[in-house]
């Protein structure tokens, strides 16, 4: 079984080229709904982020409410390295908890910070790209995401022509729809021979 990441830069479509890798096969697993999991109300993580944040990041329902949480954090460099630590650690081993029980031909992790954080081990990286501006237009048509706060959540990734200069694969995502399935077919193959063996040309930042 070969585990490889998956990240790129928000809006670049990594559920998306996650959701294509499934269909062909892949165990997919992904960072952000781990994290949801792990915040939910009772566990740890939710006690530790109520316990620094206080009760201005729990909605109504008793639930964390991510907004109020994210409009601290990002506007805030200590205050997001501290949510870091407290959620980082254990995302990664229930991450690899679970990869280790699956019986796939080949696990997928799906994680924003791969490159940043750097406590995965995995046999290659896929990196979906799109320029800023396209991911930035993006999420303003699809989460009705203000550009302030895209450009403070891409702040925090790896400039682009680094995250690429890291890829071992390189998907790139700023065409059409139509353009994703057969570059995600050639993905599925690179997976499966290791990762490491197909030597895949990476596309210079457009």
């Amino acid at each position: 079984m070969t585990t490889v990441g998956l990240t790129g830069c928000i809006g670049s479509g990594k559920s998306t080229v996650a959701g294509l890798l499934a269909e062909r096969g892949a165990a997919v697993l992904d960072a952000d709904e781990v994290t949801r999991e792990l915040q939910r109300p009772g566990q740890p993580v939710y006690e530790a982020t109520v316990g620094r944040f206080g009760p201005q990041v729990v909605g109504p329902d008793g639930a964390l409410d991510r907004s109020a949480l994210a409009g601290l954090v990002f506007t805030d460099p200590v205050a997001l390295s501290e949510l870091e630590a407290l959620t980082h650690p254990a995302v990664h081993a229930a991450m690899s908890e679970r990869a280790a029980a699956e019986t796939a031909p080949a696990v997928v992790l799906v994680v924003p910070l791969l490159l940043e954080v750097g406590h995965y081990e995995v046999a290659g990286v896929i990196v979906v790209d799109c320029p800023e501006e396209t991911a930035v237009r993006r999420l303003a048509d699809q989460r009705g995401m203000g550009e302030a706060a895209v450009r403070a959540r891409l702040a925090r990734q790896l400039a682009r022509e680094e995250r690429l200069a890291r890829a071992g694969f390189v998907i790139d995502n700023s065409g059409p729809p139509e353009a994703l399935p057969p570059q995600v077919e050639r993905a599925w193959a690179w997976i499966l021979g290791g990762a490491a063996t197909l030597d895949e040309a990476v596309p210079p930042p457009r």
